[in-house]
């Protein structure tokens, strides 16, 4: 074949994936059940037989003969010279199911497949690094990308076309255009995966900027500014579809209408929260959230619950508690936490991964109900039932019913002439012989693997919601997971697993995980001024420095520099529905920095910061974990320091008001951290506000410390 020839049949392999299904937003994920394998009733074993991942076990049984991602499937392919089908998702991915029973369960596309290709399935959330690559490369293909995310390369992994879900017919046709070209001209294939791959390698690159660090409230206005033309003013959000509820941007418009007195922003954020909780995206009866929302109005949710969304929402409706006082945000921080233990809570204090959006089969079968059934379980508390959750055309959703709130308590026992009091009965009343009746449905399926990333968001939640709410068992929850992760997932090199599944901790950690420990972390040792949180912070920070840090650019790479190098290593900058891991570490270099009066974690965030400001404008979205950062720059960054008998009492009392833009340092005695050096006063407990390491004259009453941080 000449090569301009192959050249045709290139193009038209990746214009013909240009045109698949892209299922789902690639700025998301999703999931799929674990069953236990059983190798005597199966036709078929691979050799994905002995991983711990719920979504490799899936495919465990297919006829395709998968492999890990590993040196053994990488050598087979050289050895053999075939191209790699390097196929991506998770166990909660609907679309990653549809792909499998359509194709990776057929013998005729195994058959295609076994003998052209060596076949890797990577479950994403174990392996981001790999998904980030080659996402990558499909965005720079023109795509839109999503899960599945099915890539085709080289035997050294450079990727040369790919795409996301395909139905049998297209994907045999595939498979045959794609092994026909590189057995004909295997150099012209080569030739196109070397110019993708120098595409991917020359992508999401961080210049390391020389201009002097300034950053200006004004700076941050016209971000808001930017970001506000698309929000939607009627049901919160963005002004689009679907909507995602991504906690990071909410958090820092929360923060940055208080401390510049943005009202309009503050209303859009607690509209935004009213809607969300009042949708069908959150579980009503059993508490929790789903992914996301697949229309405008927080009604029809993708049903799937990840361990990361609630975690962060947890965190985010905790924090609009402060400042609001909302009962409605309370209750919902309090229904998602009992979520969290019952269905997501390992006995050894870890926490599970997700559940799947589907159950027999049907996407939302679990949460939705039928008019009748309502009837029949609630004899006379329908009627209000029915209002209350809107079971009409507002919450009719294929044949079923998704319960939904519009109206607020009050106007709903005017509407029946009760008390508040008396609908407050009937309402818990209804859900606990509902949750009676669903707890006997076939449940979805649990993805049981625990990442150290997720753990670590999901303590410092716990952590959030003790600090705010005074509930001794929230800060049980935390320290459990903290020693967990201390006892089972920190290696005795100083380094993280980021993976955890019935006794075994695998794969070598990622920047998430170091970022979002030492931020969980953080914050325990701010709730409970126990040191050994800041020390194991500072541990791994180090760690991260060393292992991670991009001197040339300021930045950190995603990936340790003891793995085994992949095609492009890569820095991940973007917040999305997970703040970026660099904003994250960013973050806490910048607290670190506070705590140990070290200059080299101070200049490192602050430069990070820098690198990054004159991308905020365009993407505000993208940054605004940085915006949070950028917070404690351009307005008063306040130090409380409490040191005496009482000095954790004291520290939860001050949390009665909210004031963001902080750090809490505390002791009961002498301490040797530079805040608290030569502060203790022997029978006193003493509270010193401090502003870049100067303070404030010590007061003895909370009152007094609130008024000077003012």
């Amino acid at each position: 074949m000449n090569t301009s020839a192959l050249s045709v049949i290139l193009v038209q392999l990746v214009l013909s994936m240009s045109f698949c299904k892209s299922p789902a937003p690639s700025t998301e994920v999703e999931r799929e059940q674990h069953t236990q394998v059983d190798t005597t009733t199966h036709k078929h074993t691979n050799n994905l037989i002995n991983e711990t991942s719920p979504y490799l076990l899936q495919h465990a049984h297919n006829p395709v003969n998968w492999y890990a991602w590993g040196a053994e499937a990488l050598e087979k392919a050289k050895r053999e010279n075939k191209l790699l089908i390097i196929s991506i998702g998770y166990s909660a991915c609907h679309w990653c199911h549809v792909m499998e029973h359509e194709c990776f369960e057929d013998e005729e596309v195994a058959k295609m497949m076994n003998d052209n290709f060596v076949a890797i399935k990577i479950d994403r959330e174990e392996r981001p690094d790999i998904d980030q690559i080659y996402m990558n490369a499909i965005h720079l293909m023109g795509q839109r990308g999503g899960w599945p995310l099915n890539m085709f390369a080289l035997p050294d992994g450079q990727p040369f076309t790919g795409g996301t879900y395909f139905p049998k017919a297209q994907w045999l046709d595939i498979l045959e255009k794609t092994s026909s070209a590189f057995r004909q001209d295997p150099q012209q294939v080569s030739a196109y995966a070397a110019e993708l791959t120098k595409r991917i390698k020359g992508s999401e690159l961080v210049q390391l900027n020389k201009e002097p660090a300034d950053f200006t409230v004004e700076m941050l206005e016209d971000i808001v500014k930017t970001w506000s033309t698309h929000f939607d003013h009627k049901e919160g959000g963005g002004n689009r579809a679907p909507k995602f509820p991504i906690p990071n941007n909410y958090q820092f418009l929360l923060r940055y209408g208080h401390l510049n007195a943005d009202e309009k922003v503050l209303d859009h954020v607690k509209l935004t929260l009213d809607k969300i909780a009042f949708g069908g995206i959150y579980d009503h009866l059993g508490g929790g959230f789903a992914r996301y929302s697949t229309d405008a109005l927080w009604k029809v949710p993708h049903f799937e619950k990840m361990l990361y969304d609630n975690a962060q929402l947890v965190s985010l409706y905790t924090e609009a508690y402060q400042l609001t006082k909302s009962p409605l945000y309370k209750k919902v921080v309090y229904e998602t936490l009992e979520f969290v233990k019952r269905e997501l809570t390992d006995e050894v204090g870890a926490f599970y991964s997700a559940l799947d959006a589907d159950s027999e089969g049907e996407e939302g079968k679990f949460y939705v109900w039928a008019k009748e059934e309502l009837k029949l379980a609630l004899g006379d508390d329908y009627e209000i039932f029915r209002d209350y959750y809107n079971v009409n055309t507002i919450g009719a959703w294929e044949g079923n019913y998704i319960l939904l709130r519009k109206k607020p308590d009050q106007a709903i026992a005017e509407q029946h002439k009760i008390s508040v009091e008396q609908l407050d009965k009937i309402i818990s009343g209804s859900k606990e012989i509902l949750m009676k009746i669903r707890d006997n449905r076939i449940r979805p399926g649990l993805d049981d693997k625990s990442l150290t990333s997720w753990n670590a968001l999901m303590l410092n939640a716990y952590v959030d919601a003790y600090d705010v709410f005074g509930e001794t068992s929230f800060l049980d929850e935390a320290l459990k997971n903290a020693e967990f992760i201390v006892s089972t997932q920190l290696r005795e090199d100083g380094g993280l697993n980021h993976s955890y599944k019935k006794g075994r901790s695998t794969i070598n950690g990622y920047l998430e995980d170091y970022a979002f420990v030492i931020e969980g972390f953080i914050a325990l040792y701010q709730s409970t001024f126990d040191e050994k949180w800041l020390t194991y912070s500072r541990e791994l920070m180090d760690y991260s420095i060393t292992h991670f840090f991009d001197e040339s650019s300021g930045m950190f790479y995603f990936t340790s520099d003891i793995d085994p190098p992949l095609v492009d290593r890569k820095m991940e900058l973007n917040d999305n529905v997970i703040p970026a891991s660099n904003s994250a570490i960013a973050k806490s270099l910048y607290m670190l920095g506070h705590y140990y009066y070290n200059e080299a974690y101070t200049k490192k965030a602050i430069q990070m910061l820098n690198n990054v400001k004159l991308h905020m404008s365009s993407y505000p979205s993208g940054y605004s974990n940085w915006g949070m950062l950028m917070l404690h720059e351009t307005f008063e960054f306040f130090e409380v320091a409490i040191v005496g008998k009482d000095a954790g009492m004291l520290r939860a009392e001050m949390d009665i008001e909210y004031h963001p833009n902080k750090l809490y340092i505390g002791a009961r005695e002498n301490s040797t951290l530079p805040l608290l050096e030569n502060k203790f006063v022997d029978r006193e407990t003493m509270i010193y506000v401090c502003v870049n390491k100067a303070c404030q004259l010590p007061v003895s009453e909370v009152a007094g410390a609130l008024q000077q941080l003012k």
